[in-house]
């Protein structure tokens, strides 16, 4: 088949900048304002904010931000790559429930899972009362881990991303080459020295990729370490801003942090290399016979090496939130708690509808002019899935502000009105937020559909006298439909559980399932939080069931 790059016109409108390639540099300089605006308030005099800042508690947000990263990528790294092995390695009783029952973890926002384990493990709660009143103890006759701690944090983030590393190792095992596999046990070696020393390296781009998910999404976390008292970077900037009312100090702390997620994504690179392991080209690494089948107790202890994360993750929470939702639930049970998943509901819907037609215009201007400035504009455009939602939410809020501040002035020269905060904490700036935010995930997706559509239909469509327009709403839009359902509920699964950039942007008395869930939590009022968390995990549910289902095709992987 031939590639689009290969059609003569498509090669001639690249010489030239197309609508296309304009509309697509204009929206990425759009995406790309809020983390700009961040860069350049590195620049600005913080009327000895700054030094406060660095001679008091920087320090300690630099060090928990490192210290929480490794951690939990350790955490994460050791239970997705074990169980991505174990469920591509082998073949065992269970093993089609277990291989996306592990994906289940990733429902779970990290906020709710660190709720619900603070409350079973704190010295009230009903593990060490438990403890206490079998064994007859006292405060001082016992040490029992505090799960309110940066370790604690770490477990817990560890916990719910884990599944990251987990589904693209067990991508890159169930495709690694059956032959080599085979040679190595031939030389003499053992499963496990097969592992660590072919199946393990071949998997390391794959590997690594997921650990810098995990690292990004780590420093992108607020709700976890908020509760549990962790002072990160993150907590940093909202403490700053709205608790000391410094914004270019706390504009400043954001931008230190956009350098250590371009430091992650550095050495992610750096780590990956040039690498590229080529996988059975007959895709029988990935088959049942390929797969060790093991029986008796290696078995039973496969199984429950693999139920472990799900009960941590998943089952054991979950529980807790069921039982606390059918004892108590939110008070607000009715009208008022209706307005708030109505409004989670409307903010991911108009966020998902939006980042639809920003990735389908993006990835069409890339198949209709993809020159280096549209793979450049695309790129910039994906950014801010790299980017922690408080430094998008900073970043937003600088130039909204600077835009209704010289709106006001000009309206109150020239009319002697008062235009008051247009943009600044309204929808289109919260759902600005989101674009910046989960653009790259539509975009992804959008293009992989549009590079399984034939180029052929496009030169069809133009024979008959169709222009770009027409040829995507008529051609290309109705084979773009199962991608862009998968993009949809991806994101509205994300917006449905995205707190920071919520918190900040939203519009004054506007409040959503993850706000009502963060509020009540952070006052020890989980029994009322369980509702509006159960909600927002069941939501989750349904892009994992999705996504499940795609990789159990034949040539998923």
């Amino acid at each position: 088949m031939a590639s689009i790059a290969s059609s003569p016109d498509l090669r001639r409108r690249r010489r030239r900048i197309s609508p296309w390639s304009l509309g697509a540099l204009a929206v990425a300089a759009l995406i790309a304002l809020p983390i700009a605006a961040v860069v350049l308030q590195v620049f600005r005099p913080t009327e000895g904010a700054w030094s406060h800042l660095a001679a008091t508690v920087l320090p300690l947000y630099l060090s928990n931000s490192l210290l929480l990263v490794l951690l939990s990528v350790t955490m994460a790294s050791l239970v997705g790559v074990g169980a991505g092995w174990l469920i591509a390695g082998f073949e065992f009783r269970g093993r089609g429930v277990l291989q996306w029952a592990l994906m289940l973890p990733m429902t779970m926002p990290g906020y709710v899972i660190a709720y619900v384990y603070y409350e079973q493990l704190a010295y009230a709660g009903p593990v060490q009362s438990g403890l206490r009143a079998l064994f007859g103890w006292g405060r001082q006759d016992y040490w029992f881990p505090q799960i309110a701690s940066l370790p604690g944090a770490a477990l817990m983030l560890s916990a719910v991303l884990y599944p990251y590393i987990y589904l693209l190792t067990r991508a890159a095992f169930a495709t690694q080459s059956l032959h080599l596999m085979e040679a190595a046990r031939a030389l003499g070696q053992s499963p496990r020295g097969a592992f660590f020393r072919v199946a393990l390296p071949m998997a390391r781009p794959a590997i690594v990729a997921g650990a810098a998910f995990v690292a990004m999404e780590t420093l992108a976390d607020f709700g976890t370490v908020s509760h549990l008292g962790v002072q990160t970077l993150t907590t940093g900037i909202f403490r700053t801003w709205f608790g000391r009312g410094q914004p270019v100090a706390a504009a400043q702390l954001a931008a230190l942090l956009i350098g250590f997620v371009a430091l992650a994504l550095v050495l992610e690179r750096i780590l990956r290399g040039t690498r590229r392991y080529v996988g059975d080209p007959g895709g029988r690494g990935a088959s049942a016979a390929a797969r060790h089948r093991l029986g008796g107790w290696r078995q039973a202890v496969v199984m429950a090496l693999c139920a472990i994360p799900i009960l941590v993750g998943f089952v054991i929470p979950v529980s807790d939130l069921v039982r606390r939702a059918i004892l108590v639930g939110d008070p607000m049970w009715g009208a008022r708690f209706y307005a708030f998943a109505g409004n989670s509901l409307m903010l991911a819907g108009l966020a998902a509808l939006v980042l639809l037609t920003l990735g389908l215009f993006l990835g069409y201007a890339r198949r209709m002019d993809g020159g280096p400035l549209v793979r450049a504009a695309l790129g910039v455009a994906g950014i801010g899935y790299a980017m922690p939602g408080a430094v998008i939410a900073v970043g937003v809020l600088l130039p909204l502000s600077w835009a209704d501040q010289t709106l006001d002035t000009w309206m109150r020269a020239s009319f002697g009105l008062s235009t008051g905060l247009l943009l600044t904490g309204s929808y289109m700036g919260l759902i600005f937020a989101y674009a910046v935010r989960f653009l790259s995930i539509s975009l992804n997706t959008i293009e992989a559909s549009l590079q399984r559509i034939p180029p052929s239909l496009d030169d069809a469509a133009r024979g008959l006298g169709s222009g770009p327009a027409r040829t995507l709403l008529s051609v290309h839009f109705p084979l773009l439909r199962g991608g862009l359902l998968s993009a949809a509920i991806f994101i509205f699964a994300d917006v449905m559980k995205e707190l920071p950039a919520t918190l900040i942007v939203r519009p004054f008395n506007l409040d959503t399932l993850a706000i009502r869930t963060y509020r009540l939590a952070s006052d020890g009022r989980l029994d009322e939080a369980s509702t509006s968390a159960l909600v927002i995990v069941a939501l989750g549910i349904i892009p994992v069931v999705l996504l499940s289902r795609a990789m159990d095709r034949p040539g998923s992987h």
